[in-house]
């Protein structure tokens, strides 16, 4: 086994005019008022990762371009589709009429684990402020709520850490027959 070298692993990867070309993952992600640049960069970076279909930039959630942003996506936001929206009820409500499922990354009394939740797509993710969650109107119209099981002390994890974590799941489900 070899490590490969940044040019090999590079030469693997599609150029932003053959990403433009690929089917994207029939998801996107609702950013609700994430205070983090860096979290936002890390955010982005997942996004491109996964191929998702939209990022939604919603509340207080910084924009590119910033450098903040720039040095942890290492430019992913050119090859993520994003939009900034003030208010995120809009994006549900217009992603609801296209018949997403809306589905809430947050702890609540109803809340599914996020590996035996029926995911319907397409679909729009939300993730939340990183002390205050979601707001607390968005939880209500969701369709579902989903988390991560937490067995630390910690009732939480990182939102790009748990985004990582359920980017792939919904990829896990969105790619079977």
């Amino acid at each position: 086994m070899r490590k490969l070298s940044f040019e090999e692993a590079k030469q693997l990867r599609p150029n932003l005019a053959e990403l433009h070309d690929r089917p994207r993952h029939p998801f996107v992600v609702l950013l609700d008022n994430i205070r983090s640049l860096h979290n936002v960069g890390a955010l982005f970076r997942t996004a491109d990762a996964v191929h998702l279909e939209h990022l939604y930039l919603c509340g207080i959630t910084g924009r590119p371009p910033r450098d903040e942003i720039r040095k942890i996506s290492l430019g992913a936001e050119e090859s993520v589709p994003w939009t900034f929206v003030k208010d995120a009820h809009e994006v549900t409500e217009k992603l609801r009429r296209q018949r997403y499922q809306i589905v809430a990354l947050e702890q609540t009394d109803e809340s599914v684990d996020y590996r035996l939740a029926p995911y319907r797509f397409p679909l729009c993710l939300i993730i939340g402020n990183e002390y205050l969650g979601i707001q607390d109107e968005l939880v209500l119209s969701s369709d579902m709520a989903v988390e991560i099981p937490m067995h630390g002390i910690k009732q939480s994890l990182n939102v790009s850490v748990a985004f990582g974590i359920m980017a792939y799941e919904l990829l896990n489900h969105c790619d079977k027959p």
